[in-house]
């Protein structure tokens, strides 16, 4: 509160302006997709020219990169509110699948098909470690360490996507699986390749989660 009583009326002002295009970048985004997001026809909407709002952002790649940047927070702030309440593994999982649920386009935008011609910037994809970190944390406080796999020497050596997490072995595998797994399922249901199958994707899900904790 004390930051933003901080702030003169004019910064104010741009922080919701800011905060409105954004707004009506999503609405687009769910509308048309990431792909067809178009700063002018924000700009109409909102009964500006388009030169007028480019003074908030310098064109698309930069509205696309602080809505990545939002997703990924909004993940990372979920998983550590979990975590911090005392979920496992399995509360973790569950957790996840309530956000993507929540914001479907939300969840497209950072683990979908990648918007052409975009490229994050490595400081707004980093966030993503500290969703990993979450995960990792929880694989290394349940997982023992068992026998090494001809994958282990791999993931030494490829450990960028753990952030330098110290985590075992096992728990690099464990983590990595739950990953990918959940992310599968969570993909296709989102996407509605499950509609009129006849079962309950939440089901699904479960039974996947119990697999995986199984192993």
């Amino acid at each position: 509160m004390a930051e933003t009583n901080a702030r003169t009326p004019r910064e104010r002002y741009r922080a919701q302006i800011r905060a409105e295009i954004k707004e009506r970048a999503w609405q687009q985004i769910a509308t048309a997709g990431a792909s067809a997001l178009s700063l002018n026809a924000i700009a109409k909407q909102m009964g500006m020219s388009g030169p007028a709002l480019y003074r908030y952002y310098a064109g698309r790649d930069e509205l696309i990169t602080e809505l990545v940047a939002d997703a990924y927070r909004g993940l990372a702030d979920t998983l550590r509110s979990a975590s911090a309440a005392g979920a496992d593994l399995a509360g973790l999982a569950h957790a996840v699948r309530a956000w993507a649920l929540a914001d479907p386009q939300r969840y497209f935008l950072v683990y979908g098909t990648p918007v052409p011609g975009y490229r994050a910037p490595d400081d707004t994809t980093a966030i993503s470690s500290e969703i990993m970190a979450v995960l990792l944390d929880a694989c290394a406080a349940s997982v023992p360490d068992g026998p090494a796999t001809p994958f282990d020497a791999h993931l030494r050596d490829h450990r960028d996507w753990a952030g330098g997490h110290p985590a075992p072995p096992a728990a690099l595998r464990r983590a990595l699986a739950f990953w990918t797994r959940l992310h599968g399922v969570l993909s296709l249901e989102l996407a509605g390749h499950f509609t009129g199958m006849g079962f309950d994707p939440a089901l699904l899900f479960a039974s996947e989660l119990d697999d995986l904790l199984a192993r």
